[in-house]
């Protein structure tokens, strides 16, 4: 018997640091980069399919209404 394919929501957030862009997930400890936001998103995406093929209980967390703030830190 075929089992049925689960899907499964994942908010992921990208920003560009130096000259490359950066993704990541926000349920599970996974991120990638690439040249372009899509090249960094599409990365994410394989590299999150190699983890979920990989975990045999994945720890997915739930995160609900994500927000970017803003932290100012003073270097010396």
């Amino acid at each position: 018997m075929r089992k049925m394919a689960k899907t499964i929501n994942l908010k992921n957030v990208v920003w560009k640091e130096g000259k490359y862009y950066v993704a990541q997930c926000l349920n599970v400890d996974v991120s990638s980069f690439g040249k372009t936001k899509k090249e960094a998103l599409a990365n994410l995406d394989e590299a999150l399919g190699l983890y979920f093929e990989d975990a045999k209980n994945p720890r997915i967390l739930k995160v609900e209404k994500p927000q970017l703030t803003k932290a100012s830190l003073c270097c010396a």
